[in-house]
């Protein structure tokens, strides 16, 4: 049942007052919060049993959390500003340009104001927006099936198999929680408020550029779909002038999208002289586009039983991705999610970050979320959640020990 059927079931009471922001926000907030409580759950089930795997073998539970691998990168970032590279043995650069600047200067701002080290400012960020995101996944679940959806969905993204990195002073949750309440805003019809949410994902990472394509693919889509039912049913109102004016907040918050990313990438271009600086700086990483021959060799170099676990790994991502085209997903949340995967497999880079990348396309989860709430009692459906709550917390302790980045 829609939030809609369930406020007009709902008997009529004494006549109340316009609600305020204020209001309207707490009523958000008590409706997500059994998203939150379980999602806030899974990801201290998940700390609890690093903290014990690290404590069991000696180390710093909170070392790998935000000491090292991109979260140093960001934190010199913080303190220093772009001005750092390293050069690698085979000769290539690698420069803290590579990475966005929203995060460090968040890290920046809030050890300025407490008595936060920058590393555990990115802490209280991440872990931040880790909340925020869930609530806004549970959003986009709700408005598209229903609350329980949306509760089924927050859970499930903070048990996927790298939700780990949802805990670490990185990226993921920050451009997550801004993804989804831009694509919630865009589904609400509020486009210059998910403009401007994706002008701050342009300013967090490079993948951006799948919500700036989601939102002007659907921009565009409206725009033919209304000139064209417009053109033809006589009334003088389908020519374009009219279809615009009609749509010109939409076209305000699509022209808007890609000014965080763009200022990003021209400001990379005019610091190295180059005008497609920032692109020759992710090449340096290994992070260029090369149409998946990276990801194909690395699968025929491996041995037949991991590289048939790999390939049927694929064949669920396949899946998964025909289950949401069939689910008659939104345009928005199915281009965002698709295109998030696309750039996440053709690219050059490090193959084991690859997960962490998709780990954005939060609208893959829809077809398990409500597959799951199909079972016949919730009992079950909190088992299976459980279940994986538990692998999702062993693989994060494993996988933090260990000496490559996630």
């Amino acid at each position: 049942m829609s939030d809609h059927q369930l406020r007009t079931r709902t008997p009529a009471g004494p006549a109340r007052g316009p609600r305020t922001p204020g209001s309207r926000a707490a009523a958000a907030f008590r409706a997500a919060a059994p998203a939150l409580a379980v999602y806030a759950g899974a990801r201290a089930l998940g700390l609890l049993a690093f903290w014990a795997a690290a404590s069991a073998a000696g180390k710093d539970p909170l070392g790998p959390l935000s000491g090292r691998w991109d979260s140093v990168w960001y934190q010199r970032i913080a303190e220093h500003g772009y001005r750092y590279t390293v050069t690698l043995p085979d000769g290539s650069v690698h420069s803290d340009l590579a990475f966005f600047p929203l995060l460090p200067a968040l890290e920046r701002a809030l050890s300025a104001v407490t008595p936060l080290t920058l590393g555990g400012a990115g802490l209280l960020v991440a872990w931040t927006a880790g909340l925020l995101a869930a609530w806004g996944i549970f959003a986009v679940g709700a408005q598209l099936h229903g609350r329980r959806t949306g509760v089924v969905l927050a859970a499930l993204w903070g048990v996927y198999p790298t939700a780990f990195v949802q805990s670490m002073a990185y990226t993921e949750t920050l451009f997550t929680a801004l993804a989804a309440w831009a694509l919630y805003a865009v589904l609400k019809g509020r486009w210059i408020v998910a403009g401007a949410l994706t002008v701050l994902a342009g300013l967090t990472r490079p993948t951006a550029a799948a919500l700036i394509a989601a939102l002007a693919i659907t921009a565009a889509v409206t725009l033919v779909r209304e000139y064209r039912a417009g053109d033809g049913d006589g009334d003088g109102g389908g020519g374009i002038g009219p279809v615009l004016r009609r749509n010109a907040r939409m076209i305000a918050g699509v022209a808007l999208a890609p000014l965080g990313w763009l200022a990003y990438v021209v400001f990379v271009a005019v610091r190295e002289g180059g005008p497609f600086a920032y692109f020759d700086v992710q090449a340096q990483w290994g992070n260029n586009i090369d149409g998946g021959r990276a990801l194909a060799a690395f699968i025929a170099g491996l041995p037949w039983p991991a590289a048939l676990g790999l390939c049927a790994a694929l064949g669920l991502l396949g899946w998964l991705v025909v289950l949401c085209v069939r689910q008659r997903q939104p345009l928005p949340a199915l281009v965002y999610a698709l295109t998030i995967v696309v750039i996440s497999l053709i690219g050059a880079g490090y193959f084991g970050s690859r997960p962490r990348l998709m780990m954005p396309a939060f609208p893959l989860l829809l077809p398990p979320a409500v597959a799951l709430l199909r079972l016949r009692t919730t009992g079950r459906t909190a088992a299976v959640l459980a279940v994986l709550a538990c692998a999702s917390a062993g693989y994060g302790a494993w996988t933090l020990l260990g000496a490559g980045p996630p």
